[in-house]
């Protein structure tokens, strides 16, 4: 693409072959297959990945407050999820249907492992 102050034969090779000075600025071949890989390593869930609200430790269980009170946040997250579910399935809502609109998954409690855009994981390390 032309700079600010092309000089005069830049402007005339952009306005020759337009599709070159765009081309130039695409990464190359290499620089894009790093970043798809980076990218898809970073997007994956792991198999062994845990989620919030999905178990609870052991030793908390003993303890009945603690067991209430996780079982009420599972129980609650599991309507959320419910909840999302019922938007994405509403048809009046304009920005969860139509053409080319994927439904909304990203804060959805529960995942399965790989590329799911789902779940929300005790923590994230990059």
């Amino acid at each position: 693409m032309p700079t600010e102050d092309p000089t005069d034969e830049e402007w005339e090779n952009f306005l020759k072959k337009p599709e070159d000075a765009l081309l130039e600025c695409f990464p190359s071949q290499i620089q894009a297959t790093t970043v798809m890989a980076v990218l898809d390593v970073l997007s994956n869930h792991s198999p062994d990945e845990e989620y919030v609200g999905e178990n609870m430790e052991p030793y908390w269980a003993e303890d009945p407050v603690i067991n209430a009170a996780f079982e009420k946040f599972s129980g609650r997250l599991k309507e959320l999820e419910g909840i999302i579910d019922g938007r994405n399935a509403d048809c009046n809502l304009m920005n969860r249907n139509g053409a080319g609109v994927v439904p909304y998954e990203l804060l959805k409690p529960f995942s399965e492992p790989g590329v799911t855009g789902k779940g929300v994981p005790y923590s994230i390390s990059i």
